[in-house]
């Protein structure tokens, strides 16, 4: 899984060990093996949960492998979703819009190439 980590802006190598080790993230699979994952993060003292690493291997993207992955967190959650997209991204954020997301602030220079915008569901 690590190698998915490489098409991330900012990965989390400790994150995705943690959160592996306690069982909590979410994988897809394709032929035994696994293409994409999602690691949520439950919110520190509030209701909801952060998604802070989703990521599908490019041949295997446009097949709702994301989409899926998102669903299945928000069902989960107890209270908003929110999770953070370079504002380039422009198929994550129609994904994220058909899902019910909203833009809800702009973090300059959160990202190594710019800025960040933070989503919410809920």
């Amino acid at each position: 899984m690590r190698e998915l980590q490489s098409h991330l802006r900012q990965p989390s190598p400790d994150l995705l060990e943690y959160r592996l080790a306690v069982g909590a993230a979410r994988v897809t699979v394709a032929d035994g093996r696994v293409v994409g994952y999602l690691l949520p993060v439950d919110a520190p003292n509030r209701p909801g949960v952060h998604l802070a690493e989703l990521v599908v291997a490019p041949g295997f993207r446009r097949e709702g492998r994301a989409r899926g992955l998102l669903r299945a967190a928000i069902a989960d959650a107890d209270g908003p979703v929110t999770l953070q997209a370079h504002p380039d991204n422009d198929a994550a954020l129609a994904l994220y819009d058909s899902l019910g997301f909203e833009v809800v602030e702009r973090r300059p220079d959160a990202y190594a190439d710019g800025d960040a915008l933070v989503l919410r569901r809920g």
